[in-house]
């Protein structure tokens, strides 16, 4: 007998809180899922089918991903339709099904058989099939593979993170969408976390929908409101005790009654001409969560604002707003005059690690030093050439006696080079590189190719298992450089850099560009512009990702009581040495 369609009316909430069992691994409660306040009315909407689309705006801590989790099983068990899930890399899938749909559904009784196919041999881990549909999840990083799929139900998670395919298809977000166009019944759900304003995808789909925002009402003067960040205060020096303050007449909430506060809220529609897309906004502000207590979320302001990097991470993820950048320029005059009496022959007491980038030119490698303290500020130590042809072995055996060096640390120890990446994707030198750092993986030097997107990873290694090459998101490293030097703080400069380095360091802009309609983020030279500063500056960046040791443990190394000694001495010599000498 085939499946039944649910009702029009259908209570998808009221469905999630009766069939949803939550297990273990997923939920310091298990057992039937309770929604919180803010996510009953959301999930109505994911289960009306009068309602097309639906876009969240959201931060974490909010509860969306084992929402929409539940509005799959919702189709799977009542509504079975062809569904497809897009994330942004396959190890999202892999982590969507594997740790949230499988444990769910295993947990839960009406919900335990239903991927369990009679035709078990066509499931994979990505592609399930049921009675009356199936189940598809996709990377959004290989969008070919959203040929030959058709949906009526789309779900698209954590969509700032897609990356436009600028030479191929254009935007995964469209390819996807039109893989549903044969459905006049179709469902289009759109989460994500936003990243930049200008590129934000759920920012302009929230625009483009009812624009939903929260409001508990104020117990003092019955005013309700939006929770802002604006409206959390706390007395200085104790964020544990921060608070909620009405804008209306100041009334106080506690953190202590934030729950009953919470359940006042209701949602409102503040586009309600928009009939059939409905848009959400909700930040952690709202979240029940022990971790998102007011308390705890102005504490990690307090530590998030001191650079600009994890500033940027609280306002995307703590408060679901997209970050805007100003002044995309930087002037290299200004660096300039940052410039500060340290260097190689003068290091700062303060510096743990040291890294070192690489750029191979015709005639030259040229190579940037920097040094790393505890709260990972960045010091620019020096910035050195080698002349030579990178095809003679004279050139790189300079190259190594620059990497090998080691220099005196103010406190006694002594300091060298941690980690060192040498740039092997440009001039037909990638042979020379390899051969150079092959035999020196054991000291942390690696050859390296820049991969464009800003979502990569500072440093990944390639799957390549003939060698040890690593993938540098060089539009990523980028990014952080330009957030940093404009906040002014967490990257310095030695006094030997020359005002041609800064030029280099300063040759690049970023820029939005379009594709098929779609904006992207990219960095662009400036006209007449020499990078390798820049260069050798994103290499030492990603190569500083790429240690791994205790900072507590390196003050005591570099300090007069505990010496940095040679790893070798670590290395328990046997007697039976001495016996084959």
């Amino acid at each position: 007998m085939a499946a039944l369609r649910p009702p029009p009316l259908l209570d998808l909430s009221t469905w999630v809180e009766a069939n949803v069992h939550l297990p273990s691994s997923l939920a310091a409660h298990p057992g039937r899922m309770r929604l919180w306040p803010h996510q009953i009315e959301i999930a109505r909407s994911m289960g009306d089918p009068a309602v097309e689309r639906v876009s969240i705006l959201k931060s974490a801590r909010v509860g969306y991903t084992q929402l929409a989790v539940s509005m799959l099983g919702h189709f799977v068990a009542n509504d079975p339709a062809p569904i497809l899930v897009v994330l942004p890399a396959e190890s999202d899938c892999r982590d969507l099904i594997v740790g949230n749909i499988e444990p769910t559904f295993a947990e839960s009784p009406s919900l335990r058989a239903a991927l369990s196919s009679a035709e078990s041999d066509r499931d994979t881990l990505f592609s399930r099939r049921f009675r009356g549909g199936s189940l598809k999840l996709v990377s959004a990083r290989a969008p070919r593979n959203l040929r030959g799929h058709t949906a009526r139900v789309l779900l698209l998670d954590e969509v700032d993170g897609f990356e436009v395919d600028v030479r191929g298809e254009g935007d995964p977000v469209a390819l996807a969408e039109r893989r549903t166009a044969t459905f006049g019944n179709r469902k289009i759900v759109m989460g994500s976390t936003p990243v930049h304003e200008s590129t934000s995808r759920i920012l302009r789909a929230y625009e483009r929908s009812d624009r939903r925002v929260y409001e508990p009402e104020c117990p003092s003067c019955g005013a309700r409101h939006e929770l802002r960040w604006a409206d959390i205060r706390w007395p200085d020096g104790e964020p544990e005790r921060a608070f909620w303050a009405c804008p209306s007449c100041g009334g106080v909430v506690e953190d202590a009654a934030k729950a009953a506060f919470i359940r006042s809220g209701r949602w409102r529609a503040t586009a309600p001409h928009v009939r059939d897309h409905h848009g959400y906004r909700v930040s952690a502000l709202v979240s029940l969560l022990p971790n998102a207590a007011w308390g705890r979320l102005a504490a990690e302001f307090l530590e998030a604002k001191k650079s600009p990097q994890t500033l940027q991470s609280f306002v995307n993820t703590v408060l679901g707003e997209a970050w805007r950048d100003d002044g995309e320029e930087l002037d290299e005059g200004a660096l300039a005059n940052r410039r500060e009496p340290f260097g190689l022959d003068a290091i700062p007491p303060e510096t743990l690690v040291v890294t070192a980038g690489c750029d191979v030119q015709d005639d030259r490698v040229e190579i940037s030093t920097v040094g790393w303290t505890k709260d990972g500020a960045a010091l620019v130590l020096a910035h050195d050439v080698v002349w030579g042809s990178p095809l003679e072995s004279d050139t790189w055996a300079e190259v190594d006696d620059m990497l090998r060096r080691m220099w005196p640390h103010p406190n006694g120890g002594t300091l060298r080079v941690d980690a060192a990446i040498v740039d092997s994707g440009s001039g037909g030198h990638a042979d020379a590189v390899y051969s150079f750092a092959r035999p020196r993986t054991m000291r942390r030097v690696f050859a390296g190719k820049g991969v464009a997107g800003f979502a990569r990873p500072m440093a990944e290694m390639s799957k390549a298992k003939a060698l040890r090459l690593i993938l540098v998101g060089v539009d990523a490293v980028k990014s952080q450089i330009v957030n940093r030097l404009q906040a002014g703080t967490s990257i310095r400069f030695g006094a030997s850099l020359s005002l041609t380095w800064f030029e280099q360091l300063a040759s690049e802009r970023r820029v939005v560009r379009y594709v098929r309609g779609q904006p992207y983020r990219a960095f662009e030279r400036l006209p007449g512009r020499r990078a390798e500063a820049l260069d050798c500056l994103v290499y030492a960046f990603a190569a500083r990702s790429l240690v791994n040791v205790s900072l507590e443990r390196r003050e005591q190394e570099v300090s007069a009581k505990g010496r940095f000694t040679d790893r070798r001495s670590n290395v328990a010599r046997s007697s039976w040495i001495n016996i084959l000498k």
